[in-house]
Parts: C-alpha cells; sequence; structure tokens
C-alpha cells in the first residue's frame, strides 16, 4: 500500500520505518523543506541518532504531493498542528483513504479529541483510526519489542491498521473505545509531567508510585464520564503508557517535569528539553475538561497551576498533601475516588 506519514518528528520517523519493514510504499511528509532536505541527505533523524532512513522512503514538503495515491494517512504531527493538517487535507485525500491518528494529546484551546478534529474536518468516521501505546520512538525505531493498540469505532477499521503495522516487533491489539485510548494517551503526558517534578524536588520512589496509581484513578475517572470505558485505563493505552512515560529516560514529559522541579520556569524547560512536551498542552486541555463534565482532578489542577499560574512546585505538593481525607473506592462501585 501507498502509506503517507504526516509529521516527520521521531514519531513520524519511526512509525515510517515500521511500514517500510512492513513491505508498504513509504512517503514522509514534514511541513519544512528544510527539515525535508536535512533528513533527504543525512537520511537521519537527529532524535533519532543512528538509526538510519533507507533510500526508498519518499521524504516532501508538498502535502497535496504527499496525499496523491494515498491508501492510509497517519497523522504524527504535534498537538497543536493536527486541526491545521486536517484541513490542509482536506481536499487531498481520497474518500477511501484510512486515516490513522498517531499524535498524542488534547487540543489546547477547544478541549477536543484528535478523531473528533479528523472527523469534524474529514467527515467519514468510519475510515478513522487512533493508534496509541507504550511505545517511545526511540525504541520502535530500532525494533525493540514494543505493543500499542488501534481503535476505532469499526471493528474493521481498527483490524485494518493493525494488519498494516503489526510485525515481529510491534504487537498491535484492537479496540472499539476510542475515548479511552485518546484520554489515556493524552493524560499520561500530565502525570509524567508531574511526576518529574517531583523528582527534580527530590522526592523518591514512595511518591513515585503514589502519583502514577493516584494519576490513574483521576484519567479512569475522567475517561468514564466522557464514555469512555475503564477497562481501558488499565491495559496499554492507560497503564502501560503511563509507565513508560513517566519512569523513561526517553520521556519529554518527565525530563521537562524535572528541571522544572530544580528551579526552571515552565517556558524555559520547554527549551531546554528541545522538543514538544505535550503534556504542558494536555494539563490546560485536561482541566478544562474536568471542569466540563464535573470531575475531580487534583493532580492534573495542580499541575496545571505550575505551568500556567507560575505556582511553586512544592506548594502544589503541600496542597495534594493536604487534601480531605478519603476512602481509595466508593462504596459499593468498582471506581477510585479521585
Amino acid at each position: 500500500m501507498n502509506i503517507t506519514v504526516f509529521g516527520s518528528g521521531a514519531w513520524g520517523t519511526a512509525i515510517a520505518l515500521v511500514l517500510h519493514d512492513n513491505g508498504h510504499e513509504v512517503t514522509l511528509w514534514s511541513k519544512f523543506e528544510t527539515e525535508v532536505e536535512t533528513l533527504r541527505v543525512s537520511r537521519e533523524n537527529p532524535l533519532l541518532g543512528g538509526v538510519k532512513i533507507p533510500n526508498d522512503i519518499a521524504m516532501t514538503s508538498d502535502i497535496a504531493k504527499a496525499a496523491e495515491d494515498a491508501h492510509a494517512a497517519v497523522f504524527a504531527v504535534p498537538s497543536f498542528a493536527v486541526r491545521d493538517t486536517a484541513r490542509a487535507l482536506r481536499s487531498c485525500l481520497d474518500d477511501e483513504c484510512i486515516v490513522i491518528c498517531m499524535s498524542k494529546g488534547i487540543e489546547k484551546d477547544s478541549s477536543a479529541l484528535f478523531t473528533d478534529i479528523l472527523i469534524e474536518t474529514l467527515g467519514n468516521p468510519a475510515r478513522i483510526a487512533s493508534v496509541s501505546g507504550p511505545t517511545h520512538a526511540e525504541e520502535v525505531s530500532r525494533r525493540i519489542p514494543s505493543a500499542c493498540v488501534a481503535a476505532s469505532e469499526q471493528i474493521a477499521v481498527a483490524e485494518r491498521v493493525q494488519d498494516l503495522l503489526m510485525n515481529d516487533y510491534l504487537r498491535v491489539y484492537t479496540s472499539t473505545d476510542v475515548i479511552g485510548v485518546e484520554l489515556g494517551a493524552a493524560l499520561k503526558n500530565v502525570i509524567a509531567l508531574s511526576l518529574g517534578v517531583c523528582v527534580g524536588l527530590g522526592f523518591g520512589d514512595n511518591t513515585k508510585a503514589m502519583l502514577m496509581t493516584r494519576g490513574l484513578a483521576e484519567m479512569a475517572e475522567l475517561c468514564v464520564k466522557l464514555g469512555g470505558r475503564k477497562e481501558t485505563l488499565a491495559g496499554l493505552t492507560g497503564l502501560g503508557d503511563l509507565i513508560v512515560t513517566c519512569l523513561s529516560e526517553h520521556s519529554r514529559n518527565r525530563r521537562a517535569g524535572e528541571l522544572i522541579g530544580k528551579g526552571l520556569s515552565a517556558e524555559e524547560a520547554m527549551v531546554k528539553v528541545g522538543a514538544v512536551v505535550e503534556g504542558y498542552y494536555a494539563a490546560k486541555a485536561a482541566c478544562e475538561l474536568a471542569k466540563s463534565v464535573g470531575v475531580e482532578m487534583p493532580i492534573c489542577s495542580e499541575a496545571y497551576k505550575v505551568l500556567y499560574e507560575n505556582k511553586q512546585p512544592i506548594s502544589a505538593m503541600k496542597e495534594l498533601m493536604a487534601r480531605e481525607r478519603k476512602s481509595e473506592t466508593r462504596s459499593g462501585e468498582e471506581r477510585w475516588v479521585t
């Protein structure tokens, strides 16, 4: 199949390599011609040092050319670029082209999920899928065994995406819980950033375990309220992605959080990381979503205050620890209490 990956960052490049390994004709698109030229000449993404890009992976900054004859279009652009990229592709993609969203996050200004943006912009929800899971680009690009979930309202579409991506180092599961898969992918970045702040403050393993567990409770609460399934958050796109993003040396979100915990401002930390930190955008969107449906998310709320209101991280942690006493679960219910 002819498949175009829109977004030539680390993740987009890694997915292009997966698709190439699976025998597809792959085109890698970037909005910036200078970036395309660098990749074309070096055949290496600087974010994936040492991983060579095969010569037969085409590269272009011409979006119409990239979309031409594509049987599948993979979105791997940063969260802030999803809507604009979809708009640019509205008149370019064939009606039968499968649209696969691999961008992770929530749109900051609208709090919209990416599949909702793609359906609104491109129409035909029956051809749209979302893919997520604990899959750092650095490891997928080096063919280290990994797993993810392909979700679509139409199970047949999820299965087609599964067939496109799955191989001997990338295992792909299917789901129809698009909301759960997308929310897990977005919200774990906020928790990982918060955990990084605590590492920067000098806290230890007990604090990490607390934030990951209670963070998962917040994620599940919002997911269920918005129509997703709790069990999805116990799987690869919830717990799995949360673990890898919180604990991995590859995690930009954790790294940015550590810098903030050590005294840098949010803006300074983003610059020093040198790549998009999705948790920064997702924190704002998560708080707005939670407020709109009446869900309390204390960790995400304090993260927002640190990132956008210049609250001191140590003060945020003290407020989390001083919250009213509660049971861990609701009596007679399976859901955690946030």
